[in-house]
């Protein structure tokens, strides 16, 4: 029998009994199988991937061809996690129709379950219509890296009481439009929690505390795959750019020094698997008469 997926029904079900939901990005087949054995409950496929895959220096440049590519080798990948595909900048915020129509694209093409787009009271029409249409929807406030041009860098978000409340009505807002989670990015410890208590949706932190009813984690970030950064709120649970780095340069030094293949790594034909063969008798020489008369 088939695995089934987890849904968005499971999800919320996880927030009811106070279990906390674990969840990781990933952006290729081969990472989502790992992800997938591990039994992680949900992925995300990110316009973080402008960042650890494709390295645009933001999110902006992100396009919905690259997650619908993303989105659908991770779906190969995987048998049991709910998937989540990010919208990109402007790809849902023109207008409903627009949403629709990429959202559409994310699900039948990218295979992806749910999708995630960035914004609070502004969008919240939009998560209605998507919602209204059969889509599945996840949204994500606090710091919304779509916006970082207008926010002017990664930065805390909902620090003083007006912003706070802003953060809290965005959320509000979201839960009411029909979205199933929320996101809650780089926001303080005590708002994470307000906002958390206050929502009967999952709310799932990325730089936002304990409080929050899951946490989200950018796969390379939390494996150490870029040895040049790692952000703040980035758990360090190993450390594997060096151990691939070393990997690589052995590698290099073996095809230098000809020790890499061996026979183990070849392929032979039939004949060279074949023992050396016991050489022909020399032909028999043939009795002469007139040679045996002289």
């Amino acid at each position: 029998m088939a695995v089934r997926r987890i849904t968005t029904h499971k999800i919320q079900q996880m927030k009811r009994r106070g279990e906390p939901i674990p969840m990781v990005t990933a952006y290729d087949y081969t990472a989502a199988r790992i992800v997938d054995s591990s039994g992680i409950p949900m992925i995300l496929v990110g316009d973080s991937m402008g960042h650890v895959v494709l390295g645009y220096d933001s999110t902006i440049p992100v396009t919905v061809d690259d997650i619908v590519s993303a989105c659908a080798a991770v779906v190969r990948g995987t048998s049991n996690p709910l998937i989540v595909a990010d919208m990109p900048f402007l790809s849902y915020q023109i207008d409903a129709e627009t949403a629709l129509r990429n959202a559409a694209r994310l699900i039948q093409e990218g295979g992806a379950q749910a999708v995630k787009l960035e914004g609070g009271k502004s969008v919240a029409p939009i998560v209605s219509r998507l919602v209204d249409a059969g889509v599945a929807v996840m949204g994500h406030i606090g710091l919304t890296p779509q916006h970082v041009n207008q926010l002017g860098g990664y930065r805390v978000q909902g620090k003083t009481e007006d912003t706070a409340n802003q953060v809290l009505e965005d959320a509000l807002a979201l839960q009411d439009a029909g979205a199933f989670a929320v996101v809650l990015e780089l926001i303080p410890v005590e708002l994470a929690k307000r906002i958390t208590e206050a929502l009967v949706i999952p709310t799932i932190g990325i730089g936002a505390g304990v409080h929050c009813d899951g946490q989200v984690q950018v796969f390379h970030d939390m494996l150490g795959l870029d040895p040049d950064f790692r952000p703040r709120h980035s758990g360090k649970y190993t450390e594997l750019a060096p151990i691939i780095k070393d990997a690589l340069i052995r590698y290099g030094d073996d095809v230098r020094a000809g020790t890499f293949p061996t026979d183990a790594q070849s392929f032979f034909s039939d004949e060279t698997r074949v023992s050396t063969p016991t050489p022909a008798p020399p032909p028999e020489t043939v009795n002469d008469p007139a040679a045996a008369s002289d």
